[in-house]
């Protein structure tokens, strides 16, 4: 069973929702804290659901118990923290908030995107968050659009 990852930043709105629509995803789980950014354009939360439905026939979940906090953020982000002391504070929420207990297998049943701002999953929690399932989930495999 996959579970998909995909980031907005550095793409084109038709190259976004192409992506969704030709993975066959059915679910856009946002997993970011902040999803209503001016500087999120065709990906802020209060668009996305018309989006999603008009053009991939998707439809939109925001489950902010997959981002990390906003100390945890700041500290990468603003703080120029480095990305190894961002993953492991990023896992051990992840732990903290038993994720792996919280969801279930069966919620990805469905065709399944988790959406992030960053380009690629290299340096994203979304990764992270794919990975950590993965751990508890083995039929779960990640898939970067």
């Amino acid at each position: 069973m996959e579970i998909y990852t995909i980031g907005f930043t550095q793409t084109t709105a038709e190259h976004f929702f192409g992506r969704l629509k030709s993975a066959g995803i059915q679910r856009l789980l946002d997993v970011r804290l902040n999803n209503s950014s001016q500087l999120a354009g065709f990906a802020k939360a209060r668009d996305l659901p018309f989006f999603l439905s008009e053009l991939v026939g998707a439809s939109y979940e925001h489950d902010p118990r997959l981002a990390p906090t906003q100390h945890l953020l700041d500290a990468y982000k603003k703080q120029s923290g480095d990305w190894q002391t961002y993953e492991r504070g990023f896992l051990e929420l992840m732990s903290q908030r038993r994720i792996e207990q919280v969801l279930s297998l069966d919620e990805f049943k469905i065709p399944t995107a988790l959406l992030c701002s960053e380009a690629t999953a290299d340096n994203c929690h979304r990764r992270l968050v794919c990975e950590y399932l993965a751990n508890y989930w083995p039929q779960l495999r990640p898939m970067h659009l």
